[in-house]
């Protein structure tokens, strides 16, 4: 998906060559590897679009993320489909999960993702959130097998 990436990103005015994008190859749970392509610097901005419901160790990637990666001030966008608050939703994403991981590259439909980056806190305990805003998609029923949230939080 690159290839579509940089085109997209092109008429966006982003672009490889003057440094307003970067397009890497590592996992985002690679945190050092990030960095590293990176020069060490922390981002202004990181994008989620339905893609941490298929990374290994969730909690730990977003902290990591969060803390390492994102600079002060900066901003994490997410759009995920997320663990349902509904218990009787829940239970029957927790039952497809197994089957729905296996046939789609380890996507879970059971994760609460959003409050896992809700619970982010700083190696000390402290907050690390200045502000937060999380919403679902419109038009979208609570009862939804694939339940949505899309937030923005800037780090303190």
């Amino acid at each position: 998906m690159h290839k579509r990436l940089r085109i997209r990103a092109s008429r966006a005015g982003y672009s490889e060559s003057d440094g307003t994008l970067v397009i890497l190859s590592c996992g985002a749970q690679d945190t050092s590897a990030i960095l590293s392509s990176l020069h060490d610097a922390q981002v202004d901005t990181i994008i989620s679009v339905l893609t941490l419901c298929s990374v290994p160790d969730p909690q730990d990637t977003i902290t990591n993320l969060v803390l390492d990666v994102l600079k002060p001030g900066g901003k994490l966008l997410f759009y995920e489909h997320v663990l349902s608050p509904l218990k009787d939703v829940a239970w029957w994403q927790c039952f497809w999960t197994p089957l729905w991981a296996f046939l789609l590259d380890g996507c879970r439909l059971d994760r609460p993702t959003h409050v896992y980056i809700e619970e982010v806190g700083g190696r000390s305990g402290e907050n690390v959130w200045k502000e937060r805003n999380v919403w679902g998609k419109e038009g979208e029923p609570d009862e939804c097998l694939f339940w949505h949230r899309a937030g923005q939080y800037i780090k303190a």
